[in-house]
């Protein structure tokens, strides 16, 4: 699990950096975020219904912020800065 790659997917998902956003996707070690993450870019590109893409996106934000939420308890601040 990589902090950095939630944050990096957050940060382009705002910054509708999409590129970045699909080298991310494919670069990631996880598979669940690669999944909604390609989700959430071909609905944004190919859907012409809002709800979908919402829907998908909202579903990659909650991911991330379920991925951070977890990486957070397991491991303490400290270890992650020591890390970097």
């Amino acid at each position: 699990m990589n902090k950095v790659d939630y944050d990096r997917a957050l940060y382009y998902t705002h910054r509708s950096e999409w590129d970045n956003l699909m080298i991310l996707m494919v670069r990631t070690q996880d598979d669940l975020l690669s999944k909604r993450i390609e989700h959430f870019l071909h609905a944004y590109h190919f859907s012409k219904d809002y709800a979908v893409i919402e829907t998908s996106l909202y579903t990659l934000l909650r991911y991330i912020e379920h991925a951070n939420t977890t990486f957070s308890l397991e491991t303490p601040i400290e270890e992650t800065a020591m890390k970097i």
